[in-house]
């Protein structure tokens, strides 16, 4: 947490100052609508976005620093938008359920053990036949910097119980440090509906 928390004090190498383009893209294909939950929003700019869209969207970030930019941006913007200091892997205490989850560059910040934790986490304020949509580095991307790089089969493995992987597709994250974007996955994933 340290180190995000630095990352703020100047701007991070992933604040673009502009939604992320695969988050646009999701969000034209129709699939970002409705209730949204934006883990890890950061600053804001891809939960702004969606909200300009007309989505009812709730940003969560660890990082206080973060979530007062997001805030200052939303009032800014005048674009209705809801920022919260919390944790993704309680986001049960949220006391919400979302028709769909956004996570731009969150998911490849937890380690192995983290994994299942934040997959029951989404489970938990995702409705069934919701869905995360996900956007994370991939082990193709070979540049020096950066976050962990994930394969498919980590993702698949992450959501292997009550979610079904609907896609997975290449995609680009743009980044400060990485020139033309980073390689990427994007992930459709369903949350499947309990079974009683």
């Amino acid at each position: 947490m340290i180190r995000f928390d630095a990352a703020y004090q100047g701007v991070p190498p992933w604040d673009m100052g502009c939604p992320q383009p695969a988050v646009v893209r999701m969000a034209e294909e129709g699939l970002l609508m409705g209730a949204v939950l934006d883990a890890g929003c950061g600053t804001g700019e891809n939960a702004l976005y969606l909200a300009g869209r007309g989505a009812d969207v709730v940003g969560v970030d660890f990082v206080s620093a973060a979530v007062e930019r997001a805030r200052g941006k939303a009032s800014d913007r005048g674009v209705r938008a809801y920022f919260l200091v919390h944790d993704a892997l309680h986001l049960r205490d949220l006391g919400r359920c979302f028709d769909a989850v956004l996570d731009c560059g969150l998911f490849h910040t937890f380690e192995d053990d983290e994994r299942p934790r934040y997959a029951e986490s989404v489970a938990g304020v995702l409705r069934a036949g919701g869905a995360l949509h996900l956007l994370c580095f991939s082990e193709q991307e070979r540049s020096e910097g950066g976050p962990r790089r994930v394969t498919q089969a980590e993702i698949r493995d992450a959501f292997r119980e009550g979610f079904r992987v609907e896609w997975i597709r290449p995609e680009v994250f743009e980044s400060r440090i990485h020139p033309g974007g980073a390689r990427a996955w994007a992930a459709r994933i369903v949350r499947e509906p309990d079974e009683r």
